[in-house]
């Protein structure tokens, strides 16, 4: 008996410590982890003046910055998710915020009048400040900090709330072994995004975007918050007609070429704006050339037609970034344009700047939003000369011209032009429904003018390659008449077409004629758009058809 106690007593502690040990693990598993999250990882911050962004109840990989008490923002990041107005000048240092009648300058690293820095520039990026720009947008924000973050408010939709039923930490995945974010008490307010079977995924009001148990949920309502409208968005006035505009462009190379003002206006009916090129950019300091003449506009005054003078980038060997992208430059532009419109007398300026490379878009819009002011004040009408809109040019940001220009012109033809390799039409009828029904989803209808071609192209391919010449449509109809060539209605494009072979060569011609712009006058009609324009006055000579149907179309 006395050998087996030692027996006995050895299964026993064995049998205890399986116990002890099985007991732990039953523990283990059941108990709640205590293990604290690494919260500037969770944050994704790697620097002690970063801030993360959490809008909208979505943690965002984009960053603040936090300098003095308050959090900046980068100006793509503003321009991203707040207010996409502000602009940055990093050649002289401003930030400026455009109104309908005024421009507002903020010096970067400058104490502005509310007593604090509204913008810094840091190694190549513009920083506002939050509060700077909510003076200017409707939008909520709490700054955080420990670690440092933001929380911002621009939506405000219908959620589900709900509140907690005790204290209880925030996890950063839905399990009890998961790390804590952030320890929340009772009856602290969350907003539920996601219910499952025993883990909710929530949102705190500091920001913490994690998971609570179901069962420490209580009172679950929809909630809708109620918008912030400190900022009254001021209206942008228009100076448009209530008729729809009828433009012909008028191609005025040098002061004596305004004399053919009767000879390309001969024939001519249906049109009530005239758009000659009279200004062209020709340095880089904002300097242009003007060849406008007041007896020119006089004249086309007496025959009830406005006068809407051009500008252009292309007549000249220009930087149009050079240009845009200074604001001393800009307004040396705008003063001289205003100037020479009021001296000349016209009633509008038409903008038509041309191949304007992408990372200049910002500078380009904010120069029609400053140009916009003394229009508007002056009662001068502003248009805007645009390519048929697709995604390469969209930095001509066509939602802000059509906010701030009177006329967004589309200039709805090129769909094939002179550096072609394919041979093709200047403008199908599908190019042309494709422009307009683009635009619409940016422009409003009454604003938005589309442009004709009174020009097609004479195609040749040869063994070399494919080229081409723009002609007029008399120039075109002649080519094929002397040849004997006849055209064949092509359902396709809308368009009368022929092809033939002449000394090895293969010519191709889509015309532009009364039928085919019938067609265009047509989709137009049926989209209800602000006007028609067209390029170019004389193009058309001889077919007194074509006005016809534009004055048509004009009087719809």
């Amino acid at each position: 008996m006395k050998k087996a106690i030692p027996v006995i007593i050895a299964v026993v502690l064995i049998f205890a410590i399986i116990a002890i040990t099985f007991g732990m693990k039953v523990v283990d598993r059941f108990s709640y982890s205590k293990e604290q999250m690494d919260l500037n990882g969770y944050f994704g911050l790697e620097a002690s003046d970063e801030a993360a962004i959490v809008l909208n109840d979505e943690l965002r990989e984009e960053k603040g910055i936090v300098r003095d008490g308050r959090c900046y923002l980068p100006l793509e990041t503003v321009h991203a998710f707040l207010n996409d107005r502000f602009y940055a000048d990093y050649h002289e240092g401003w930030l400026l915020y455009t109104t309908p009648d005024e421009i507002l300058y903020a010096r970067q690293g400058e104490t502005g009048e509310d007593g604090y820095v509204p913008a810094y520039l840091e190694d190549g990026v513009m920083y506002v400040a939050l509060d700077y720009v909510k003076k200017y947008t409707n939008f909520s924000y709490t700054l955080y900090t420990e670690p440092n973050r933001v929380v911002m408010t621009t939506a405000w939709d219908e959620h589900l709330a709900a509140d907690i039923k005790k204290d209880t930490a925030v996890r950063y995945q839905g399990g009890i072994k998961s790390n804590i974010l952030t320890k929340v008490q009772a009856g602290t307010q969350v907003t539920v995004l996601e219910t499952m079977e025993t883990w909710s995924k929530i949102v705190t009001q500091d920001g913490f975007i994690g998971y609570v148990e179901n069962k420490r949920l209580k009172n679950e309502r929809s909630e809708t918050l109620i918008p912030v409208t400190d900022y009254a968005e001021p209206e942008y006035t228009s100076v448009r007609r209530d008729h729809k505009i009828s433009l012909g462009w008028h191609q005025v190379t040098s002061e004596a070429a305004n004399s053919t003002l009767s000879e390309v206006l001969d024939g001519v009916s249906g049109m009530n704006v005239i758009c000659p090129t009279w200004f062209f950019l020709s340095d880089g300091e904002g300097s242009f050339v003007n060849i406008g003449s007041s007896a020119y506009v006089q004249e086309a005054h007496d025959r009830g037609l406005e006068v809407w003078a051009l500008v252009d980038n292309f007549t000249y060997d220009v930087d149009i970034r050079e240009i845009l992208s200074y604001t001393s430059k800009r307004q040396k532009l705008i003063e001289g344009l205003i100037s020479a419109a009021q001296a000349l007398g016209v009633d509008g300026i038409n903008v038509d700047f041309e191949q304007v490379p992408e990372d200049a878009g910002e500078d380009y819009i904010e120069f029609i939003r400053e140009l916009s002011i003394p229009c508007r004040a002056n009662g001068l009408v502003l248009s805007v000369d645009n390519y048929v809109p697709k995604g390469y040019n969209s930095h001509y940001h066509w939602k802000e011209q059509g906010v701030v220009a009177d006329y967004v012109i589309i200039m709805g033809y090129d769909e094939h032009y002179g550096g072609s390799q394919e041979t093709g039409s200047v403008a199908s009828i599908g190019y042309v429904e494709e422009g307009i029904s683009t635009m619409l989803q940016y422009v409003p209808a009454e604003k938005v003018v589309n442009a004709l071609p009174f020009y097609t192209r004479i195609w040749e391919t040869t063994s070399e390659g494919v080229q081409s010449q723009a002609v007029g449509m008399t120039a075109a109809e002649n080519f094929l008449a002397q040849r004997g060539v006849e055209t064949v209605w092509d359902e396709t494009t809308c368009q009368n077409y022929a092809e033939f072979e002449e000394d090895g060569a293969r010519f191709q011609v889509w015309l532009e004629d009364e039928q085919s712009l019938q067609a265009k006058l047509g989709v137009m009609k049926e989209y209800g758009i602000g006007g028609v324009a067209a390029w170019k006055l004389g193009y058309e000579s001889g077919h007194p058809e074509v006005w016809a149907a534009i004055s048509d179309f004009v009087n719809s």
